[in-house]
């Protein structure tokens, strides 16, 4: 399996940037696995056939580009433009969005109704959707596709600013790789932790359109993001990928209690 799994991963190219880079959902796997109940670290090796959930966290981004999968493409995020404010409010999606998904993964996790196939597949996607619904652009305006259309220059290049969100700003404010940042930003009190993970997926979605919505203010198309944008918005950074990975891990302790 353990082969299987690699030959996908490296034989698929994605033709757009879907989600945190690589860096970003290895750390929330990384940190989620850090905090499984025995009981769920047993399932979830059993699963993945010995693999590490770090292993399969970028699946999903490459499996979407995928015939079998392309049914996923709108799974990664929810759009929310300013005059909605909310999910609840948003044009949804008719093949679902990251809130609809999550929830049904959780359910069909939870049914054991599932082979250890179709289980593999279910728990690599929760695995990195959860991740997804914690990058601040994953809940960006419909009209300019997350980001995708807005210019902004990062340290003189022009991209756009989705991707500074995605992995620039990951890759760039610390050269640490996963386990470090696991290292360094996992280090809560367990009474904090508990408070970080709590809510629903709606909950978190909301939060990260509020967080979204400032991010638009703070760098408007054709800003210039360096230093200064990168030392300001950096705890905001952490606070995420340390929220999505606590956050994953409680999904999958009550998944597998």
């Amino acid at each position: 399996m353990r082969r299987v799994i690699l030959i996908t991963l490296v034989s698929l190219i994605p033709a757009l940037s879907l989600a945190w880079g690589p860096k970003g959902h290895d750390i929330v796997a990384y940190i989620a696995e850090q905090h499984l109940s025995h009981r769920a670290q047993e399932r979830i090796e059993a699963v993945l056939d010995g693999c590490s959930m770090v292993y399969v966290a970028n699946w999903l981004d490459n499996a979407s580009h995928t015939p079998e999968y392309a049914h996923t493409k709108t799974w990664h995020y929810c759009n929310v433009d300013p005059e909605e404010q909310s999910y609840a409010n948003s044009q949804k999606e008719d093949a679902g969005d990251v809130v609809t998904a999550i929830n049904s993964i959780v359910e069909r996790l939870k049914s054991g109704e599932l082979s250890i196939d179709e289980e593999r597949v279910e728990l690599m996607m929760l695995i990195h959707l959860v991740g997804d619904m914690h990058c601040p652009m994953h809940a960006g305006r419909l009209s300019d596709l997350g980001g995708n259309l807005v210019t902004v220059k990062w340290f003189g290049r022009e991209v756009k600013l989705h991707a500074v969100w995605d992995d620039l700003i990951v890759e760039s404010v610390r050269k640490w790789s996963y386990s470090e940042w696991q290292r360094e930003i996992d280090n809560v009190s367990r009474k904090e932790r508990e408070a970080l993970s709590a809510g629903t997926p709606l909950d978190w979605m909301n939060e990260t359109v509020a967080i979204c919505q400032q991010v638009y203010k703070d760098a408007p198309a054709g800003s210039e993001l360096s230093w200064d944008y990168q030392n300001d918005h950096y705890p905001l950074l952490e606070s995420q990928l340390r929220k999505a990975g606590y956050r994953l891990a409680r999904l999958l302790n009550e998944i597998y209690k």
